[in-house]
Parts: structure tokens; sequence; C-alpha cells
């Protein structure tokens, strides 16, 4: 279960780090005001286009991959267990 835990762990932290510098990158103008959570430039190019759907790909592969290694696989794992038991 350990091998898990920290397989979630590390999903979280790296999908989390990795949202947190993009959303840092498109979506704090200014220090002084609302960090992290401003709308996204008007005028995007195609790589700043690219960065925020990256950002968001990792914010679902934080919760995500978190979610499946700390709840799903350990369900499944009781499961099959149980079945196999009866």
């Amino acid at each position: 279960m350990a091998d898990e835990f920290m397989k979630g762990l590390s999903a979280l932290i790296l999908g989390g780090f990795g949202w947190l510098v993009l959303a840092g990158w498109y979506n704090t103008p200014e220090f002084a005001s609302g960090q992290l959570i401003t709308p996204a430039p008007e005028t995007l190019t195609f790589y700043d286009q690219m960065g925020l759907l990256l950002k968001e790909g990792l914010f679902y592969f934080a919760i995500l991959g978190a979610f499946t290694f700390w709840v799903l696989i350990p369900i499944v794992r009781k499961a099959m267990q149980a079945r196999a038991g009866q």
C-alpha cells in the first residue's frame, strides 16, 4: 500500500507543481492583484494555447492520479480479495 500512496503523492505533487508554474505564467498579471485566478490573456499565440491546455491537463492529472492511487486501486484490490475469499 505504501507504493500506491507514493505514486498518488507523486502525481499530486508533480501535477500540482506544473499547474502552479503555468498558472503563474498565464494567470498572474501583476504581483499585487489576484494571483493564479485571473482570466487568461485575450491575445494568445499557438504556444500560449498549448500552455493553457497543458495547465488544464496537469490539474486533472494531479486530481485523478491521486484519486486513482489512493481510492480506486485499494477498492479494486479489496473487492478482488473479498471475491477470492468467497
